[in-house]
């Protein structure tokens, strides 16, 4: 039997593609019939990117021109999918804040490396050397800077700017402080998906009158996750530090700390690694070093991974116990610790200054997803 084209469009008008309302002749989804003899060939496009909704469209086309033209036909079906890009749950769109010079985003792969701490202690030397900085606290299930800034009971004001209504930040020690601390109770646990703390970032970001700064820092969560793509999409980042300490297994998270900021999609440069943690040095010997979780690993890192090695911070329980209090210990003067600090402190500004006169300015990524796979790349 000769198939007639005619004949197999008025059976494929009574189809309808899994997920449009017309059939898929009027809708244009078939792109192309082609007949010999008793073969057909039928080209279609559908944008339902699912193994189900391809094959339920192929069977559904064999069945009908089996059933109402020729149930001996020959049928090869070539599905094509154009599905359209859609956005992830993280919705926060990419844009600089104005008045900010530069964010500076500071992470580790692993918790308990003390990235609080240095952030915090970061802050207050940037300020001490008469830059305005502010400082968001981006840990989101964990916000602790509050606590480092002897700031936990405080809340944010609403202020108008321009007509609009803005938070306003706490300030302390000459810095600027955001964080989800300040909307929760201290036995509060926050359990949020990625959508709602994407959401609660996106105020914090661009819901804050946070005036003319010229650094930003992010205290940016442990990991290498929802919340760092979220903030890499919501800002252009101009760089990032990463905090790691000496032993092996905080050094392997810290190097897929670099690794994420250094994806081509990703393309944030790293400023360096910082060690924390480095050795330690009993009050009793002040001259005597303990490397109690290994020497000098995080700068091996760093030489490895040929980015700059910003410095080390001693284990010294002065820093805990300021932390602790509120009271970050680089504002203690005249110390061994101050002058860590200040040395790691003019390592970043450094970077900073000779990553903006060497490179071109970040760009926030877009996330996407297609097909059920995430992807990440530049806007």
């Amino acid at each position: 039997m000769k198939l007639n084209k005619q004949d197999i469009l008025k059976a494929l008008k009574s189809i309808t593609v899994p997920g449009e309302a017309e059939n898929m002749i009027d809708s244009g989804a078939v792109t192309n019939v082609v007949t010999f003899a008793d073969e057909v060939i039928v080209d279609i496009t559908i944008k339902n990117p699912s193994l189900q909704a391809r094959k339920k469209t192929e069977v559904e086309i064999l069945q009908t021109i089996h059933k109402e033209v020729y149930e001996k036909a020959k049928i090869k079906v070539n599905i094509k999918v154009d599905a359209p890009q859609k956005p992830t749950v993280n919705e926060i769109k990419g844009k600089p804040i104005p008045g900010i010079s530069n964010i500076v985003a500071v992470a580790s792969g692993k918790g308990g490396v003390g990235k609080s701490t240095v952030t915090a202690n970061l802050a207050v030397t940037l300020a001490k050397m008469g830059f305005k900085v502010g400082v968001l606290d981006a840990d989101i299930y964990g916000p602790s800077i509050p606590i480092m800034f002897d700031v936990a009971d405080e809340r944010p004001l609403s202020i108008n700017v321009e007509g609009k209504s803005k938070m306003k930040p706490i300030e302390n020690y000459g810095v600027k402080v955001l964080s989800i601390g300040f909307f929760t109770k201290p036995d509060q646990a926050v359990i949020w998906r990625g959508p709602m703390a994407s959401k609660a970032l996106n105020q914090m970001i661009f819901d804050a009158a946070w005036g003319e700064l010229d650094f930003l820092l992010l205290d940016l969560p442990p990991g290498t996750g929802d919340i760092h793509l979220s903030i890499m999409q919501a800002l252009p980042i101009t760089g990032a530090v990463v905090v790691s300490t000496p032993q092996n297994v905080a050094l392997a998270d810290a190097k897929k700390g670099v690794a994420m900021f250094q994806q081509e999609s990703i393309n944030v440069p790293v400023l360096g690694i910082i060690e924390n943690m480095a050795y330690f040095t009993p009050a009793e010997l002040p001259e005597n070093k303990y490397y109690i979780f290994g020497k000098q690993g995080a700068k091996y890192l760093a030489e490895d991974l040929e980015v700059p090695f910003l410095g080390e911070v001693p284990l010294v329980q002065s820093i805990r116990e300021a932390g602790d209090i509120g009271r970050p210990a680089a504002l203690q003067t005249a110390t061994p610790i101050e002058e860590a600090f200040e040395e790691i402190t003019k390592n970043v500004a450094e970077q900073v200054v000779f990553r903006n006169e060497n490179l071109p300015e970040t760009e926030a990524i877009k996330i996407t997803t297609m097909a059920g796979c995430s992807a990440v790349k530049k806007k």
